[in-house]
């Protein structure tokens, strides 16, 4: 495993009066892709948050590229190079794809060059650049979501459940453009449920459980464990083929 761009230590969080994280132990290696894997209600989509500055730090610390960014408002740490896709996808409905592109691009126009490898990446935002975002299918505000996330160079991309609800042609598609991230070398942190996505994409894996991480290691030697994908998620990967 590589040195880690991102690491949470003995991280815990609340919201409101419920104990959500208690001790989330997480390492994403530099320039890899690590699926963050876990039955419903772990921890995965708040642990995220937390990493994004939008749930509260209780104990523990969160260092990216080795610094402290413990309790640092979000503004700030994304514009250290963080960016974060939430499930929600977070997308201005009202506003057409190119506005909500202009928007993402906090740091001036949008660069050209970059503009045309993300319509490289998804086709479909160049033929309904000046819609309004609300008109487009859920995989293609999906891929609305991920563009505003990169139209700026980030080193760490944050994405919870991007494939939910998704039609199989679209996931593929998801994936595709995954495949093509990895290859810029942007390290990701993915929030899954989808199996088969997780295992075609994920170099690390790391599986929680309430509220902390109970495994840490190589997607592969999971996705050739069946007897530990049981015990770990209640499934084996082998039924999802």
């Amino acid at each position: 495993m590589s040195d880690p761009i991102l690491s949470l230590t003995g991280v815990r969080a609340d919201i409101d009066q419920y104990h959500i994280l208690h001790g989330v132990d997480l390492r994403v290696p530099k320039g890899e892709l690590t699926v963050l894997l876990g039955r419903n209600g772990a921890g995965k989509s708040t642990t995220l948050r937390t990493i994004m500055g939008l749930t509260t730090v209780t104990g523990g610390q969160v260092r990216f590229r080795g610094e402290d960014i413990t309790g640092q408002p979000t503004p700030r740490i994304a514009r250290q190079g963080i960016a974060f896709v939430p499930e929600s996808m977070g997308i201005f409905s009202l506003l057409t794809v190119r506005e909500n592109m202009v928007l993402a691009a906090v740091s001036g126009p949008m660069d050209e060059q970059r503009l045309n490898w993300i319509f490289e990446l998804f086709p479909p935002l160049k033929k309904f650049w000046n819609r309004p975002a609300g008109n487009l299918s859920g995989g293609q505000k999906q891929m609305l979501a991920i563009a505003r996330a990169v139209i700026e160079p980030r080193e760490l991309l944050l994405v919870d459940e991007p494939t939910k609800g998704l039609a199989p042609a679209i996931i593929n598609d998801l994936a595709d453009a995954f495949e093509q991230l990895k290859q810029q070398q942007v390290s990701i942190l993915l929030v899954e449920q989808n199996f088969n996505f997780s295992r075609r994409l994920g170099q690390s894996v790391a599986v929680m459980n309430d509220g902390g991480v109970v495994y840490a290691g190589q997607m592969a030697e999971l996705a050739d464990d069946e007897d530990l994908q049981q015990e770990l998620l209640g499934l084996g990967l082998g039924a999802h083929q």
